[in-house]
């Protein structure tokens, strides 16, 4: 369960990073709302997660979902480029993401 709540967590930091940019330096209030729910909500599960999951495996997780779904968004939202060494960094980090569940106990 633990492995769950980790993953919704990752999911809410890309919310968070996204509504941050969707904010407009804080002008935009809906978007800086959805920002503070992200973050609380990213944060919370968080620590719920590392009641059981080593607090090293899950905040490199965490950061992990958080840093290729904020890409992802990236490429999607804002035509960043898409080029071969993104992607392969991508696959990288995901790969390392992977062996961090595999080998936690």
């Amino acid at each position: 369960m633990a492995w769950i709540i980790l993953i919704i967590a990752g999911a809410f930091e890309i919310g968070f990073t996204t509504c941050l940019k969707l904010s407009d330096n804080f002008s935009n209030t809906k978007w800086s709302i959805g920002f503070l729910i992200c973050i609380t909500a990213s944060f919370i599960l968080l620590n719920k997660a590392i009641q059981t999951i080593p607090i090293g495996t899950a905040y490199a997780v965490w950061t992990g979902i958080g840093a290729v779904g904020t890409v992802l968004m990236g490429i999607v939202l804002y035509k960043e480029p898409a080029d071969f060494w993104r992607i392969f960094f991508i696959f990288l980090l995901i790969g390392s993401i992977i062996g961090l569940k595999v080998v936690a106990k």
